[in-house]
């Protein structure tokens, strides 16, 4: 059966986890409750992801290869057991080679590599929403260029995938900007989820795919990303979406951020 895509938002470090054996700390349930619905609410259980993590970045798309990946730590500053959490899913080599070859036949120069262990854009979100870490997981870079229409474009080329039973997840924030959580943007973060959700919305695919790719001219864009890692992996999942259109399906806000999450068919 034909998958989705999604984006969805992966929180803060290991802030899912900040109590080794206590629940998700108040702040972080409402976003910890949604990821956990998130292969539920599937048509059926995807044979395996492809996810793009704001947490990796190439000069040329890159897929990971990796049987068996490690993981990376990539956080600072939480409690210690944070740093031996785990997340054994199998990774996915054939889904790798053939994420790859999409990507090349769409005309982008294409690396893959099976050294890199997964950021916490991925195993963090994950272990919330496959805790079993039973369904093979392959992550792709983004472009260090950090071209909007670029990762639409290479969505694009994946959108085959779908069909093969493949979920493809983009795992960032609909608002990211370290210096400011004190609350003090609230307002700001609002009228720019607003845009950004009409945005990823709009029922004609083409509309939406050239607002994502101009979402620089939406309200208060780089108080949002002063840097857009985090929302390019939007770009990705809506580009892989094709003609399907996009639904908002999850909104909280988390230190002083108002943040989104998004399916598309």
């Amino acid at each position: 059966m034909k998958q989705p895509t999604l984006f969805l938002p992966h929180g803060g470090g290991p802030c899912f986890f900040l109590d080794e054996d206590g629940p998700v700390p108040p702040e972080w349930r409402p976003m910890g409750d949604f990821l956990a619905r998130v292969i539920a609410d599937l048509p059926e259980r995807p044979k395996a992801i492809l996810i793009v993590s704001g947490h990796w970045e190439e000069p040329h798309f890159t897929v990971h290869n990796g049987e068996r990946p490690e993981l990376l730590y990539d956080y600072g500053g939480f409690p210690d057991h944070t740093y031996a959490l785990r997340w054994d899913a199998p990774g996915a080599p054939a889904l790798a080679h053939r994420a790859a070859a999409l990507l090349e036949a769409a005309g982008f120069p294409t690396a893959t590599e099976g050294d890199r262990g997964w950021d916490h854009g991925v195993f963090i979100p994950m272990k919330v929403a496959v805790p079993e870490a039973d369904i093979p997981t392959v992550q792709l870079s983004l472009r260090r260029d950090l071209d909007p229409a670029a990762h639409i474009a290479a969505g694009r080329a994946l959108a085959p995938l779908r069909d093969e039973g493949v979920l493809i997840v983009g795992s960032g924030m609909s608002f990211h900007n370290m210096r400011l959580r004190d609350g003090s943007v609230q307002e700001a973060a609002d009228a720019f989820d607003a845009a950004l959700t009409a945005a990823v919305t709009d029922p004609d695919p083409a509309a939406r795919d050239a607002s994502l790719a101009a979402w620089e001219k939406l309200p208060h864009a780089r108080l949002a990303h002063p840097r857009e890692e985090h929302l390019l992996p939007l770009m990705v999942a809506a580009g892989a979406a094709s003609d399907d259109p996009g639904a908002h399906i999850f909104r909280d806000r988390v230190i002083g951020w108002t943040v989104s999450g998004y399916r598309f068919g």
